[in-house]
């Protein structure tokens, strides 16, 4: 049986980092805001937890990092790379101009949980969870609301504004007919966990032998492993059986010898497959995306999370006001996607050349790698491991809030 149909200022579909940021920020500045998620929580894993200074700033200046930073987390300094016999280090953190000089490194779910407790607070806050988007409800060429299947029935949404935030996958783009650009990419990616031990390293390090790669994250009582492969090879490598997977990665990192069989059986071992795309136009009359939904980003230097949220810091900055007032113009939709377009561009950019000079040439390769002339710059000179680290952690043109807070406890 149908929900009974529902009006507000904003509905946004998808609760990863982009929507429930937004929502959080417009509720806090007293607009009506709906935010669906179709799980029925935010427990999933493998999602990007990197939370980098930018956003580590973003939750300072809302008042919240001490309390933020009470949650578990790990810390990443610094960065550096195997490329064969030779450990290089390429990024280093602790000088940027920014309270946290570091990345956390934080259970995606954690990030989100802490965000929707806090819009909570706010009784124009209105996070719908087991509600997915399932297509656009159009008025004279203007997106004026959503359709979405719930436990309960389907459920019609009247708003002044959608925004799509659901993803790589996005169905709001794809009922909305906007066109992205796919800039390819040369690899994916198998996300699996490891037990770690006191002795372990303790340092976030990626590693480049002969045709393989594979990216280490401490995670305090485990490691979080990403073992790159060529794209579309995930068949060749489930193929070849799972032992000649745990060898090749021992072979990686020897000292995991004695808890490789951690991993029992393929359904241990989650693809990630690698996209790189971004919409050609962000907006349509009465709709916008943003986060992964207008740019998909290579998982290279964790910076998906962080652009997403700096996508709905702009958002909210801009759209505030308009949305209170119920002034909400093309203007305003186009105002958000210039804003965006150069930090989405340039960082885009260098995940490209990493992915074709580096990464494409280390999994085709058949001699062991050498180091490139700019990483041997970086080990000679420490202080350009600053300019690599200044990029990764707070990026091009990087928001600030200035919504204000509206008082609206429930």
């Amino acid at each position: 049986m149908p929900n009974s149909p529902i009006t507000t200022k904003c509905c946004i579909a998808g609760g990863g980092p982009a929507g429930v940021m937004l929502g959080f920020l417009l509720a806090r500045a007293g607009v009506d805001v709906v935010v669906l998620e179709k799980h029925p929580d935010f427990f999933r894993d493998f999602r990007g937890d990197t939370i980098h200074p930018s956003t580590l700033e973003l939750m300072d200046e809302l008042g919240l990092l001490d309390e933020f930073l009470k949650l578990p987390h790990q810390k990443v300094e610094e960065f550096s790379v195997q490329l064969g016999d030779a450990h290089l280090h390429v990024v280093d953190l602790r000088h940027l101009p920014t309270r946290c000089k570091y990345i956390a490194l934080m259970p995606q779910w954690d990030f989100l949980n802490f965000l929707a407790a806090h819009g909570k607070r706010y009784r124009t806050f209105d996070l719908r969870m087991h509600a997915e988007a399932t297509d656009l409800i159009e008025e004279g060429g203007r997106v004026v609301g959503l359709a979405a299947r719930t436990p309960d029935g389907e459920l019609a949404i009247r708003a002044d504004l959608v925004v799509g935030a659901d993803g790589r996958h996005s169905t709001v783009r794809a009922r909305a007919g906007l066109t992205s650009e796919d800039f390819g990419a040369p690899m994916d990616v198998l996300w699996f966990r490891l037990s770690r031990k006191q002795s372990d390293e303790a340092e976030t390090f990626g590693h480049i032998e002969t045709g393989t790669m594979m990216i280490m994250l401490n995670r305090g009582d485990y490691w979080q492993c990403a073992y790159v492969i060529p794209k579309g090879g995930i068949e060749r490598v489930r193929a070849a059986g799972l032992d000649v997977f745990r060898n090749s990665v021992v072979r990686m990192s020897p000292y995991l010898a004695d808890r490789v069989a951690e991993l029992k059986s393929w359904d241990d071992i989650k693809l990630l497959t690698v996209a790189v795309d971004r919409l050609k136009q962000w907006w349509r009359p009465g709709l916008i995306c943003i986060g992964d939904a207008a740019h998909a980003m290579s998982p290279i230097g964790g910076v998906g999370v962080n652009l997403a949220v700096q996508d709905a810091v702009a958002a909210a900055n801009r759209l505030a006001a308009p949305l209170k007032a119920c002034t909400v113009g093309n203007e305003d939709l186009q105002a958000i996607q210039v804003r965006r377009t150069l930090p989405v561009h340039f960082t885009q950019r260098f995940q490209l050349i990493m992915q074709n000079r580096i990464i494409s040439r280390a999994l085709s390769g058949t001699q062991q790698p050498k180091p490139p002339l700019l990483f041997k710059m970086f080990e000679m000179f420490p202080l350009l491991r600053r300019i690599p680290g200044r990029f990764l952690a707070v990026g091009i043109r990087p928001e600030h809030v200035h919504t204000p807070d509206v008082p609206s406890a429930r």
